[in-house]
């Protein structure tokens, strides 16, 4: 059995994260070989080396450096954006043209009619260093998230009627929550110590007068991910989704949590009765309940935070009726 050095496999993984593409030239001894040419994607790399490789024509079957000729494709990055509140302090101008020494504050609703002047001056902010790789130039560490994040850079974004701060990165593979992490606790020291802390210093000229725009504040900062931050607030205890029928013409339709509207569903009978039975059938083997479900119909029409997109509010009806002596049908 071959051994393959435990600084070669961390390498190996590094370079080629899972979901890299695999180009085979030709396998080795392999009784039933995978044809030369074929493509595939790279599940894992074991502790012996070997590649193991979900083939495009449905096989499953590993490769080996040294005995099996193929090529090796990272995967291409995706964008990752981690979104963080932004404020400033502008000092106005009199019509003298003198700044004031008294300034206001101002949060992202107020810094969205200056978008513009503040993203040119976070680009003419950025070091020649920085060209290829951002602000993960000076991250200085040799890890997996170094290996992962190809380039980090600041910029602003507007997202529900406000200016935010965004670090967008080029992620190659996936973050595990840790690296997610070692990578969030990087960008906010740059936000609030390193690269944020000379920006911050740096006046930008807009009309009535100056800002300084922080990308670091005290007051409850946070850096998040779009999910984590925009993603709708859902009650607990909903399914990831459920069936029902409209009423009016009693089409089946499966509902998601945290989306609105509904989609329409493929088990659709087109016979409206037939449809209201398998709602019951479909709901229950999916272990969904009635005040799930109707929790799911209100969330997707009336919004994902009102009382009654609430499972809970339902079983506190039925417990309430029960004991009076009544039972829901």
């Amino acid at each position: 059995m071959r051994e393959v050095p435990r600084e070669w496999l961390d390498f190996f993984r590094e370079q080629y994260p899972v979901g890299s593409r695999i180009r085979l030239t030709e396998m080795g001894s392999d009784p039933r070989p995978i044809p030369p040419g074929s493509m595939g994607t790279l599940r894992a790399i074991d502790d012996l080396g070997t590649f193991h490789v979900k083939w495009d024509n449905g096989r499953e079957l590993g490769v080996v450096i040294g005995e099996d000729r193929f090529t090796v494709h990272p995967p291409e990055p995706t964008r990752l954006k981690l979104y963080m509140p932004l404020t400033a302090d502008f000092y106005p101008r009199d019509e003298w043209g003198n700044t004031s020494e008294e300034y206001e504050t101002w949060d992202g609703r107020t810094l969205l009619d200056y978008e513009n002047p503040i993203l040119g001056a976070l680009v003419k902010e950025r070091m020649p260093e920085e060209k290829e790789r951002g602000l993960m130039h000076w991250y200085g560490k040799q890890d997996s998230v170094d290996s992962k994040v190809r380039s980090a850079v600041f910029t602003v974004e507007e997202k529900n009627g406000q200016l935010w701060g965004v670090a967008e990165c080029q992620v190659v593979g996936e973050l595990t929550p840790t690296e997610l992490g070692q990578l969030k606790d990087y960008l906010s020291g740059q936000a609030s110590d390193g690269w944020g802390e000379s920006f911050e210093q740096h006046e930008i000229r807009v009309d009535g007068g100056e800002l300084y725009v922080h990308l670091w504040n005290s007051d409850d900062w946070s850096i998040r991910t779009e999910q984590e931050r925009f993603a709708p607030k859902v009650a607990k205890g909903l399914p990831e989704l459920c069936f029902s029928t409209l009423r009016t013409t009693g089409q089946l339709i499966c509902i998601k949590r945290g989306e609105s509207g509904y989609y329409p569903s493929d088990w659709d009978t087109g016979d409206k009765e037939r449809n209201v039975e398998l709602v019951d059938e479909l709901n229950g083997n999916l272990g969904v309940t009635p005040a799930q479900r109707q929790a799911m119909e209100i969330g997707s029409m009336a919004g994902w935070a009102v009382p009654g997109a609430d499972p809970s509010s339902y079983e506190i009806q039925r417990e309430e009726l029960e004991e009076g002596g009544m039972t829901l049908g």
